[in-house]
Protein backbone atom coordinates (compact mmCIF):
# COMPACT_ATOMS: atom_id res chain seq x y z
CA UNK A 1 0.00 0.00 0.00
CA UNK A 2 1.34 3.45 -1.27
CA UNK A 3 2.14 5.92 1.58
CA UNK A 4 -0.42 8.31 2.43
CA UNK A 5 2.11 11.53 0.74
CA UNK A 6 2.25 9.46 -2.11
CA UNK A 7 -1.47 8.69 -2.11
CA UNK A 8 -2.08 12.58 -2.11
CA UNK A 9 0.12 13.27 -4.63
CA UNK A 10 -0.94 10.37 -7.38
CA UNK A 11 -4.35 11.96 -6.93
CA UNK A 12 -3.36 15.46 -7.39
CA UNK A 13 -1.08 14.45 -10.62
CA UNK A 14 -4.99 12.69 -11.67
CA UNK A 15 -6.67 16.01 -11.09
CA UNK A 16 -4.14 18.41 -12.50
CA UNK A 17 -3.71 16.75 -15.14
CA UNK A 18 -6.99 15.93 -16.29
CA UNK A 19 -8.74 18.86 -14.48
CA UNK A 20 -6.45 21.62 -14.46
CA UNK A 21 -4.42 22.66 -11.28
CA UNK A 22 -6.60 25.96 -10.56
CA UNK A 23 -9.74 23.90 -11.36
CA UNK A 24 -8.75 21.60 -8.33
CA UNK A 25 -8.87 22.31 -4.41
CA UNK A 26 -7.13 20.62 -1.38
CA UNK A 27 -10.41 19.62 -0.40
CA UNK A 28 -10.61 17.47 -4.59
CA UNK A 29 -7.77 16.13 -3.59
CA UNK A 30 -8.33 14.59 -0.07
CA UNK A 31 -11.78 13.55 -1.37
CA UNK A 32 -10.10 11.30 -4.05
CA UNK A 33 -7.47 10.21 -1.47
CA UNK A 34 -9.99 9.65 1.02
CA UNK A 35 -9.21 11.05 3.86
CA UNK A 36 -10.03 14.65 5.87
CA UNK A 37 -8.43 17.99 4.25
CA UNK A 38 -6.87 18.67 7.89
CA UNK A 39 -5.06 15.19 7.22
CA UNK A 40 -3.66 16.12 3.61
CA UNK A 41 -2.33 19.31 5.40
CA UNK A 42 -0.34 17.32 7.77
CA UNK A 43 2.08 16.31 4.49
CA UNK A 44 1.71 19.43 2.26
CA UNK A 45 1.19 22.88 4.03
CA UNK A 46 -1.07 23.45 0.68
CA UNK A 47 -1.56 22.90 -3.09
CA UNK A 48 1.70 25.08 -4.04
CA UNK A 49 3.82 22.55 -2.66
CA UNK A 50 2.15 19.16 -4.05
CA UNK A 51 2.48 20.87 -7.78
CA UNK A 52 6.31 22.03 -6.39
CA UNK A 53 6.73 18.56 -5.97
CA UNK A 54 4.80 17.09 -9.03
CA UNK A 55 6.90 19.41 -11.24
CA UNK A 56 10.21 18.36 -9.26
CA UNK A 57 9.40 14.82 -10.35
CA UNK A 58 8.88 15.33 -13.84
CA UNK A 59 12.62 16.45 -14.41
CA UNK A 60 14.62 15.69 -11.28
CA UNK A 61 15.52 11.90 -11.76
CA UNK A 62 16.98 12.80 -15.35
CA UNK A 63 18.30 16.12 -13.86
CA UNK A 64 20.13 14.29 -10.95
CA UNK A 65 22.13 11.93 -13.02
CA UNK A 66 23.45 14.13 -15.62
CA UNK A 67 26.99 14.50 -14.05
CA UNK A 68 27.09 10.72 -13.62
CA UNK A 69 26.60 10.49 -17.35
CA UNK A 70 29.22 12.62 -18.36
CA UNK A 71 31.77 10.72 -16.00
CA UNK A 72 30.78 7.56 -16.66
CA UNK A 73 30.19 7.87 -20.65
CA UNK A 74 33.57 7.17 -22.59
CA UNK A 75 35.71 10.47 -23.56
CA UNK A 76 36.28 9.32 -27.19
CA UNK A 77 32.53 8.38 -27.42
CA UNK A 78 30.51 11.90 -26.54
CA UNK A 79 27.19 10.67 -28.47
CA UNK A 80 26.37 8.48 -25.96
CA UNK A 81 26.27 10.57 -23.31
CA UNK A 82 23.15 12.49 -25.37
CA UNK A 83 21.95 9.02 -26.15
CA UNK A 84 21.53 7.98 -22.30
CA UNK A 85 20.17 10.99 -21.17
CA UNK A 86 17.62 11.29 -23.47
CA UNK A 87 16.76 7.64 -22.83
CA UNK A 88 16.79 8.07 -19.00
CA UNK A 89 14.81 11.49 -19.71
CA UNK A 90 12.48 9.48 -21.71
CA UNK A 91 12.35 6.78 -19.27
CA UNK A 92 11.37 9.14 -16.58
CA UNK A 93 8.56 11.04 -18.60
CA UNK A 94 7.13 7.56 -20.05
CA UNK A 95 6.79 6.91 -16.15
CA UNK A 96 5.85 9.29 -13.72
CA UNK A 97 2.19 9.21 -12.56
CA UNK A 98 -0.66 10.70 -14.94
CA UNK A 99 1.63 11.96 -17.59
CA UNK A 100 2.59 14.68 -15.23
CA UNK A 101 5.49 16.07 -17.65
CA UNK A 102 2.37 17.66 -19.20
CA UNK A 103 1.95 20.19 -16.05
CA UNK A 104 4.47 22.59 -17.07
CA UNK A 105 3.01 23.04 -20.41
CA UNK A 106 -0.69 24.46 -19.14
CA UNK A 107 -1.56 27.52 -18.62
CA UNK A 108 -2.68 27.58 -14.98
CA UNK A 109 0.49 26.39 -14.46
CA UNK A 110 2.50 28.15 -15.96
CA UNK A 111 1.15 31.50 -14.57
CA UNK A 112 1.34 29.80 -11.25
CA UNK A 113 4.18 31.17 -8.70
CA UNK A 114 5.37 27.68 -8.23
CA UNK A 115 6.15 27.06 -11.98
CA UNK A 116 8.64 30.34 -11.37
CA UNK A 117 10.53 28.76 -8.55
CA UNK A 118 10.56 25.72 -11.07
CA UNK A 119 12.00 27.04 -13.84
CA UNK A 120 15.39 27.16 -12.76
CA UNK A 121 15.34 22.88 -12.24
CA UNK A 122 13.89 23.38 -16.01
CA UNK A 123 16.79 25.55 -17.19
CA UNK A 124 19.62 23.60 -16.04
CA UNK A 125 17.74 20.42 -18.11
CA UNK A 126 18.04 22.03 -21.27
CA UNK A 127 21.17 23.80 -20.62
CA UNK A 128 22.45 19.76 -19.73
CA UNK A 129 21.37 19.07 -23.16
CA UNK A 130 22.76 21.85 -25.07
CA UNK A 131 26.09 21.07 -23.65
CA UNK A 132 25.73 17.43 -24.52
CA UNK A 133 25.18 18.26 -27.89
CA UNK A 134 27.52 20.65 -28.69
CA UNK A 135 29.33 18.20 -27.93
CA UNK A 136 28.45 16.38 -30.75
CA UNK A 137 26.76 18.36 -32.96
CA UNK A 138 28.06 18.47 -36.75
CA UNK A 139 26.36 19.87 -40.12
CA UNK A 140 24.39 22.87 -41.06
CA UNK A 141 22.52 22.59 -37.57
CA UNK A 142 25.82 23.74 -35.59
CA UNK A 143 25.99 26.94 -37.72
CA UNK A 144 22.45 28.22 -37.19
CA UNK A 145 21.21 27.44 -33.20
CA UNK A 146 22.73 28.40 -30.03
CA UNK A 147 23.84 26.09 -27.08
CA UNK A 148 20.41 26.98 -25.78
CA UNK A 149 18.82 26.90 -28.82
CA UNK A 150 19.94 23.19 -29.50
CA UNK A 151 19.15 22.28 -25.83
CA UNK A 152 15.45 23.61 -25.69
CA UNK A 153 15.42 21.72 -29.17
CA UNK A 154 16.47 18.71 -28.06
CA UNK A 155 14.19 18.51 -24.83
CA UNK A 156 11.04 19.39 -27.29
CA UNK A 157 12.62 16.07 -28.99
CA UNK A 158 12.20 13.50 -25.58
CA UNK A 159 9.31 15.25 -24.95
CA UNK A 160 7.35 13.24 -27.55
CA UNK A 161 6.78 11.00 -24.80
CA UNK A 162 3.92 13.28 -23.39
CA UNK A 163 2.34 13.47 -26.30
CA UNK A 164 2.34 9.62 -26.86
CA UNK A 165 0.97 9.51 -23.36
CA UNK A 166 -1.33 12.00 -24.13
CA UNK A 167 -3.04 9.95 -26.63
CA UNK A 168 -3.43 7.08 -24.17
CA UNK A 169 -0.69 4.78 -26.11
CA UNK A 170 2.01 3.35 -24.17
CA UNK A 171 6.05 4.58 -24.26
CA UNK A 172 7.95 1.32 -25.15
CA UNK A 173 10.99 0.34 -24.67
CA UNK A 174 11.85 0.47 -29.05
CA UNK A 175 10.11 4.49 -28.24
CA UNK A 176 12.44 5.38 -25.73
CA UNK A 177 15.45 4.53 -28.13
CA UNK A 178 14.06 5.66 -31.23
CA UNK A 179 13.79 9.31 -29.22
CA UNK A 180 17.01 8.90 -27.79
CA UNK A 181 18.17 8.06 -31.11
CA UNK A 182 16.88 11.15 -33.32
CA UNK A 183 18.18 13.53 -30.54
CA UNK A 184 21.38 12.33 -31.91
CA UNK A 185 20.23 12.50 -35.51
CA UNK A 186 19.25 16.47 -35.23
CA UNK A 187 22.75 17.20 -33.84
CA UNK A 188 24.02 15.58 -37.07
CA UNK A 189 25.27 11.99 -35.98
CA UNK A 190 25.83 9.53 -38.53
CA UNK A 191 24.02 6.01 -38.24
CA UNK A 192 27.35 4.63 -37.61
CA UNK A 193 28.28 6.50 -34.14
CA UNK A 194 24.75 6.33 -33.39
CA UNK A 195 24.96 2.91 -33.16
CA UNK A 196 28.23 2.89 -31.00
CA UNK A 197 26.18 5.45 -28.64
CA UNK A 198 23.22 2.94 -28.42
CA UNK A 199 25.30 0.05 -27.41
CA UNK A 200 27.75 1.99 -24.95
CA UNK A 201 24.24 3.39 -23.16
CA UNK A 202 22.91 0.05 -23.33
CA UNK A 203 26.04 -1.36 -21.22
CA UNK A 204 25.91 1.48 -19.09
CA UNK A 205 21.84 1.71 -17.99
CA UNK A 206 21.92 -0.89 -15.14
CA UNK A 207 24.26 1.33 -13.16
CA UNK A 208 21.70 4.15 -12.87
CA UNK A 209 19.43 2.55 -10.12
CA UNK A 210 16.80 5.62 -10.37
CA UNK A 211 16.05 4.24 -13.65
CA UNK A 212 11.75 5.15 -13.51
CA UNK A 213 10.72 1.69 -14.05
CA UNK A 214 12.29 0.28 -11.49
CA UNK A 215 10.84 2.40 -9.16
CA UNK A 216 7.61 1.28 -9.91
CA UNK A 217 5.78 4.81 -10.59
CA UNK A 218 2.10 4.61 -11.28
CA UNK A 219 0.18 6.07 -14.21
Amino acid sequence: MAAPRDEILQAAAELFVNRGYAATSTRDIAEKVGIRQASLYYHFAGKPGILAELLELSVRPSLDQVERIEGECPADLPEAALYLLALIDADTLATVPHNIGRLYRMPDVRSSEVFGEFQPALRELVAAYGRLGAAVISGPVAATVSVDQLGGLLVQVVEVVIRIRARGDEVTRADARAIAATCLRVCGVRDGRIALAAAAADELMPMFATDARSRGAGG
